[in-house]
């Protein structure tokens, strides 16, 4: 179950990265500040699915 998971949110992140990269060219969003905008994105999201998985283990 813990490795589905784990490599479950690795795609989910690599998905997310590269959906992002294309905002970010979309938008044209300046190259110093995408750093930013990424990590805003990853940690957001490393939150959503760390939640997600204490959700599903104690439910």
């Amino acid at each position: 179950m813990v490795s589905f998971f784990v490599i479950f949110a690795l795609f989910i992140l690599y998905l997310i990265n590269t959906l992002t990269d294309a905002l970010c060219n979309q938008k044209e969003i300046p190259v110093d500040k995408q750093p930013k905008v990424f990590r805003t994105i990853n940690i957001l999201m490393t939150i959503l699915l760390t939640s997600t998985y204490v959700k599903v283990l104690f439910t």
